[in-house]
């Protein structure tokens, strides 16, 4: 599967992967992230749910506090 991740071509083994297990591979699991998927916000209570498909623009953006 290869997504377009921030910008970028990103290739996966995966042949199926929901916004939840994008995260995991990624390390971002339970992390402050903020997700965007084909241009659409997704919800953290949708992350399980919410399949990824081969080919999908996703952003991902991590917040971080500071000051």
């Amino acid at each position: 599967m290869t997504l377009v991740l921030n910008g970028s071509s990103r290739s996966f083994d995966a042949v199926e992967l929901t916004v939840a297990t994008l995260l995991d591979t990624l390390g971002l699991s339970g992390k402050p992230v903020v997700v965007e998927l084909d241009r659409e916000p997704v919800f953290p209570a949708d992350y399980a749910a919410t399949c990824v498909r081969d080919g999908a623009n996703v952003e991902i953006v991590t917040i971080a506090a500071g000051g």
